[in-house]
């Protein structure tokens, strides 16, 4: 068990949203993964040197390569201004506004202006050569479970081209996801242990869902982790696609910088972590140098006007805690409000009185895999609707509970009738149960209960059917 506290253990984390925009500098539409590609070119990218007039370490380590930049893309999804071919437009005010909504969230200090900067990127991912970005907000925070965090900077740029093929001499990109707006949220270095970046990234990611104006799936949203040990500069970890795998690749950083530390060797740099949850060099630490304002975007300031306008939304977390309330699980809450299904199952807990609210949401959580299993029905043919109707049923008792997988089956085919699912009379029971003892005496309880199941189909209660059987048994002379 490894000790963070006593090695000095330090992490930030860094995250990068897609918004659900369209693109940052024109009026593509953000359309990641496009059909096949109808412009084809070929660049080389040149180095240069930053505001400072200094080289970047991670921009000549890439240009050392000497490689040639292939890249693809769909008219329907890319113009010239991805292809450095013609000047931005004005950033998208829509995706602005995201970031200013973000920042509130976390209490940060929106700065007075908005200047968008060049970060020289030469690895092929910019066909321009640089990334544009632009810092919206400072010095927020996040409340977590082992104490308040930092949030230094939230920044607003445009997302990278994506490679798709690589050789010692080129590599290919597609442009579809290049200029798509996205979100930078950066912590400063106080996580804890591995599980306290993990729910750091958690939170932040449910505090980004809660805008509505993210996109979801594999690769919208990407979080980097910066991490150090006692007398070592920090090692940044890329390429965590799936948040369960955090604290492990943390875990095995942290032996490899204990080991390294003992051997006397030690060099900040960037690594990426493999899918056997190891990580490997990448390259070096890129630092200021690479950075120079951008001279083809106005400032764009930041009145208390625009402020006053932005609306906040209600956070998941805030949803959850509401459900939570009437009995849901905490972790079945978050989904249950990801899905936006939330304010579905508070309206319906409300009209069906006679139902709790862990029933009505297990419904829509088993009956349409029941439907498939029991009645080899689509679970698709499981609807909203449909489901809803058969809850209102179940509420009047107009359904069995034991029923309702048929029922759902037979709203499905349209033959269902109330008539089908009339309960049992005490007497109807009564009588049924004495006939199948008369007919086969000498059984044990479990097989009578099986006959008198069999026999009502499921329409009568399991253990009123039992009380029934008791008092036939007892009543036998």
């Amino acid at each position: 068990m490894i000790d963070y506290a006593s090695l000095g253990f330090k992490a930030g984390l860094e995250i990068h949203q897609q918004l659900e925009t369209h693109k940052l500098f024109c009026q593509c539409p953000s359309i990641v993964r496009d059909g096949t590609p109808d412009i084809h070119l070929r660049r080389k990218l040149r180095l240069v040197s930053g505001e400072s007039g200094e080289i970047d370490e991670a921009a000549l380590f890439e240009q050392k390569k000497e490689k040639e930049f292939v890249y693809e893309a769909c008219s329907t999804s890319s113009c010239l201004v991805e292809l450095d071919e013609e000047p931005v437009s004005l950033p998208n005010p829509e995706a602005l506004r995201v970031a200013l909504q973000v920042a509130l969230l976390l209490h940060a200090r929106i700065v007075d202006e908005v200047q968008f900067m060049r970060k020289t990127v030469i690895d092929g991912s910019n066909v321009s050569g640089f990334q544009r970005t632009a810092l919206v907000a400072m010095d927020g925070y996040l409340d977590t479970s082992k104490g308040r965090i930092s949030i230094p900077t939230i920044c607003l740029e445009e997302e990278a081209a994506k490679k798709i093929e690589a050789t010692k001499e080129y590599a290919k990109y597609r442009l579809d996801r290049l200029g798509i707006p996205l979100l930078e949220i950066a912590t400063g270095p106080e996580l804890k242990d591995p599980e306290h970046v993990k729910e750091v990234a958690e939170k932040l990611g449910l505090l980004l869902r809660s805008t509505g104006k993210v996109k979801r799936g594999i690769g919208t949203i990407r979080q980097d982790v910066n991490v150090s040990i006692q007398g070592k500069d920090r090692v940044e970890i890329k390429g965590f696609q799936d948040l369960r795998s955090i604290p492990k690749v943390i875990e095995y950083e942290v032996e490899r910088q204990v080991a390294e530390h003992k051997a006397g060797k030690h060099v900040k740099h960037v690594r990426k972590a493999e899918p056997d949850l190891t990580t490997s060099y990448l390259r070096p630490m890129p630092g200021a140098a690479r950075m120079y304002p951008e001279t083809d975007v106005p400032t764009i300031p930041i009145t208390k006007e625009i402020l006053s306008s932005i609306e906040l939304p209600e956070l998941i977390e805030d949803q959850a805690k509401d459900l939570e309330k009437l009995g849901i699980d905490s972790k079945l809450a978050i989904k249950i409000v990801k899905e936006g299904k939330a304010e579905t199952f508070r309206e319906l807990s409300s009209k069906l009185k006679n139902l709790k609210l862990t029933f009505i949401v297990d419904t829509f959580n088993s009956l349409p895999s029941a439907l498939n299993k029991d009645f080899s029905i689509d679970e698709k043919e499981a609807t909203e609707e449909r489901i809803v109707a058969l809850l209102y049923l179940v509420n009047e008792n107009k359904v069995p509970k034991n029923q309702m997988a048929q029922a759902l089956a037979a709203i499905v085919k349209g033959t269902f009738k109330e008539s089908d699912y009339e309960g049992v009379s005490e007497k109807e029971l009564e009588t049924a149960i004495k006939e199948i003892i008369k007919k086969q005496p000498g059984l044990n309880e479990g097989a009578y209960m099986g006959l008198i199941m069999k026999h009502f189909k499921g329409r009568v209660d399991g253990r009123k059917a039992m009380d029934g059987l008791k008092k036939s048994l007892d009543a036998k002379p």
